[in-house]
């Protein structure tokens, strides 16, 4: 079964239940802020692990103690179900 893009009604109602996440260019964006680069690239890395067990893989940027984090679903050209679930297992490893 593919994997449906929501619509805007839905991705309204999703996004109200996470903290500081934000649709930017139409993608689900939240900036993190960490005390240095190890903790930040520390973040990075679990959240390339629990991203590669869902088989759903994010677009992360890092300068120094800032990591910014893209999820988009490419196959379903949009914000999916899927964006959103990998968002809350990101906001867990909090």
């Amino acid at each position: 079964m593919a994997i449906q893009k929501l619509s805007e009604v839905e991705i309204s109602s999703a996004i109200a239940q996470l903290a500081g996440w934000a649709v930017v260019d139409h993608k689900l964006q939240k900036n993190f802020k960490f005390r240095d680069f190890v903790e930040a690239f520390g973040f990075i890395s679990k959240v390339a692990i629990v991203a590669d067990k869902m088989g759903h893989h994010p677009e992360l940027f890092n300068v120094y103690n800032k990591v910014k984090i893209d999820l988009t679903t490419h196959d379903a050209d949009g914000i999916s179900a899927l964006d959103f679930e990998l968002a809350q297992k990101i906001d867990k490893l909090l």
